[in-house]
């Protein structure tokens, strides 16, 4: 049987590395499931491969559409599955690594069933948000379905804003369109974490986002800081840089909060991954041994 090797963790943790050097030993090609490595434009603050690293292993879903792309987890399990289906007709083995966990998920196990985006709906709810910030969104969704409203991250825009959409399109709760059930995939799934202690995660964290700086991540934000309203960039490392140039914050202030939110992501992130039970976790040199004993 065909295998998927998935390689989960936090921001920060090392993913990309580990995934490469996987690759080499197995020859295997990698299918990113960030979110936000798939769009052009912002290499830097969203940590994509370097040249030499995506010259190393054949890669996937890195910088493959445009900023204003509307791209749902629906949609990457669709192609992602055509992809795999192809690739799998060379290969016996395939690495999908990032950190985006409704990715993994769309591709592990399928998204439900829900309406495809409404456009002229989706526009209304960004103009929404543009105008009267998440708060008025968030609470909006607590009227329509209270109960996802408890337990969605209220901070990301991109999921209390699909939610409220769904609510309207549909005259129904979120939730209870939310069947949590897995589809059958025919290739085995492997999935492996990167274990990592929190005080030495936070300290690359910190350090990551120092070297994007130095990189050049304020004038990547700044040639991209005229398409601020779009959702591809309502995320950890441009909004706080937006908030400068809007003169909110000091460029001291927006560096440290950048730092902050991704190390509050990486919590996010190790609290969505700890729930799947599949999921191994090991060090970097421990997926190498236990992917070489299987």
């Amino acid at each position: 049987m065909k295998r998927l090797i998935v390689i989960v963790g936090a921001t920060g943790s090392g993913k990309t590395d580990v995934s490469i050097r996987l690759a080499r030993k197995l020859g295997a090609p990698v299918i990113s499931t960030d979110s936000r490595q798939i769009y052009r434009g912002i290499p830097i603050g969203t940590a994509q491969p370097s040249p030499e690293q995506l010259a190393a292993a054949e890669h996937h879903f890195i910088a493959t559409h445009e900023l204003t792309e509307e791209f749902s987890c629906g949609r990457f399990e669709s192609e992602a599955l055509a992809l795999l289906e192809k690739l799998f007709l060379t290969h016996d083995d395939v690495i999908a690594a990032g950190g985006s966990g409704l990715y993994v998920k769309a591709l592990c196990e399928g998204m439900d069933d829900l309406p495809q985006t409404d456009g002229q709906l989706r526009e209304s709810l960004n103009e929404q948000l543009r105008k009267e910030g998440l708060p008025a969104l968030f609470a909006q969704l607590q009227l329509l379905d209270p109960e996802y409203a408890a337990q969605v991250d209220r901070d990301n825009p991109s999921r209390v804003l699909r939610a409220v959409e769904v609510c309207l399109q549909t005259g129904k709760p979120y939730s209870s369109l939310r069947t949590g059930c897995s589809r059958k995939r025919d290739f085995e799934i492997v999935k492996l974490g990167i274990e990592m202690d929190r005080e030495t995660l936070y300290d690359r964290i910190n350090r990551r986002v120092d070297a994007m700086i130095d990189e050049g991540l304020e004038e990547e934000a700044r040639k991209v800081y005229p398409l601020r309203h779009l959702n591809s960039l309502r995320t950890v490392g441009y909004r706080e840089w937006f908030d400068h140039f809007d003169g909110l914050i000091s460029r001291e202030e927006a560096i440290e909060l950048i730092k902050r939110n991704s190390r509050r992501y990486a919590k996010r992130q190790m609290t969505w991954f700890r729930r799947d039970e599949q999921i191994r976790w090991l060090t970097p040199d421990e997926i190498l041994q236990f992917i070489e004993i299987r």
